[in-house]
């Protein structure tokens, strides 16, 4: 509320992976796990409590190294959580991502009976995350952790999944991500634009006040405090076909960079076009001081600098005019590639999985994740673009079309394929760490 003294954040009870910027580069692994024996589940939650990284911990021995743990709906119920306590946990949650397919846009061929197993199943219980500056210092990681779950029968990793960022942060499109994310209140952690004002810390981290005045969290407060929604997801990008489409909607390599500019709202370099409109910057877009630091509103209100209907301006619209308000809706994102790079100009697909595991941390999934998903990514009401999505990650199963405002004419992409499939994921409650021992010590 305004006028009202934030309330100093419980670092030492708040999971490491909730509010830390990644390092660069950094390799990463998602484990799931499925729990078939409650007691063993229960003694899961008390020894990875010892091995999770608190967000008190600005460094850990093995460095920029760190472990977090979440559960799904299914998870906590495996646990033995009461019920009047599962009632508690927000509804989308409760629900899961498969449920919430068709209001995600995952339909077709992203549909939940195309995903790849066992993503969005109730077999996943557990989400184990390890990152770590390299592929080496992950596996100490991941030893580190084992023994966790190692000789505890009731407990089986049902599937894994390793990342990496490179050390040019570019994703498999190859534009430069993980530029862009607020600052949270208390935290201490600055956020990649002077021009935003902090989020209230209710916003990522249940029990404390949100930007309406209120506090979200699971009961009993043991449970809920500290602890946050992450949404994971796994994202097939189709890297030929949208390199191809490029050059085939282009008059040149000029233009084609131009035009790649214009779908996401930044040059590959990382540079915006609201900085850097004609041409790409790529001191600009390496310097993390300045390649986030503009807003709309002022200069570029009709978005003839950076299309309305460009990825980046969707998923952000910052201080724009548009249906909603972007501060209710702010996410912190978390993109980590995994798979092979397609090698520089290739244009024919060569079979590989390529993509994003894309980690969505917020305390209301509804407003947050599941409103810019379908709201702004899969729609265009919200700034006047009818019914257009997003020419990224919209989900585009039949031909989309893409506006860039541009005088005398504006240039209409038509026949948008879709270049990015969803391969399954799951809602998850990361729990403060003594959440994690309360679970550990659940009574039948």
């Amino acid at each position: 509320m305004i006028g009202q003294t934030p309330a100093a954040l419980e670092l030492d009870d708040i999971q490491r992976g909730v509010l830390s910027p990644r390092p660069t580069p950094y390799a990463a692994t998602y484990i799931l796990f499925r729990i078939d024996d409650r007691a063993h589940g229960r003694e899961l939650m008390r020894r990875v409590s010892a091995v999770v990284t608190s967000a008190a911990d600005t460094t850990s021995p093995l460095g920029e190294t760190w472990v977090s743990v979440a559960l799904t709906f299914h998870g906590l119920k495996a646990l033995g959580v009461p019920r009047e306590a599962l009632e508690t946990f927000a509804w989308e949650f409760r629900q899961g991502m498969a449920a919430r397919a068709t209001a995600l846009g995952d339909v077709g061929e992203s549909g939940p009976e195309n995903w790849e197993a066992p993503l969005g199943t109730p077999e996943v219980h557990v989400v184990l995350v390890a990152l770590a500056p390299d592929s080496a210092r992950l596996e100490t990681a991941v030893d580190r952790a084992r023994p966790a779950y190692h000789a505890l029968p009731g407990i089986t990793a049902i599937w894994r999944q390793d990342c990496h960022a490179l050390p040019t942060e570019t994703e498999p499109f190859g534009y430069r991500d993980g530029i862009s994310h607020p600052a949270v209140e208390g935290s201490g952690i600055a956020g990649s634009n002077p021009l935003e004002a902090p989020l209230k810390a209710g916003e990522f981290v249940l029990g404390y006040r949100d930007e309406l005045g209120g506090v979200q969290a699971p009961q009993p407060e043991v449970l809920g405090r500290n602890g946050t929604y992450v949404v994971f997801r796994k994202l097939h990008q189709r890297v030929a076909a949208f390199r191809r489409y490029l050059r085939d909607n282009s008059t040149g390599p000029e233009d084609e960079e131009l035009l790649a500019a214009k779908i996401m709202g930044r040059w590959r370099s990382g540079a915006p076009l609201a900085l850097s409109p004609v041409r790409d910057d790529p001191g600009l877009g390496a310097d993390p001081r300045r390649n986030n630091a503009f807003l709309y509103e002022q200069d570029d209100p009709m978005g003839f600098t950076t299309p309305g209907g460009c990825h980046i301006r969707r998923g952000n619209p910052r201080d724009a005019a548009v249906a909603g308000v972007p501060r209710l809706h702010r996410m912190i994102r978390r993109g980590t590639a995994y798979g092979p790079p397609l090698p520089e100009g290739v244009l024919q697909d060569d079979g590989a999985e390529r993509g994003l595991m894309f980690a969505f941390v917020g305390a209301h999934p509804g407003r947050q994740f599941e409103f810019a998903q379908s709201e702004w990514m899969n729609d265009g009401v919200f700034f006047g673009a009818g019914d257009a999505r997003d020419p990224i990650i919209g989900s585009n199963d039949g031909p989309g079309d893409f506006t860039i405002p541009r005088r005398p004419l504006r240039r209409c992409l038509r026949a948008l394929p879709r270049f990015v499939v969803t391969r399954g994921g799951e809602y998850c409650f990361m729990p403060g760490l003594n959440a994690l021992r309360w679970l550990g010590d659940l009574k039948d």
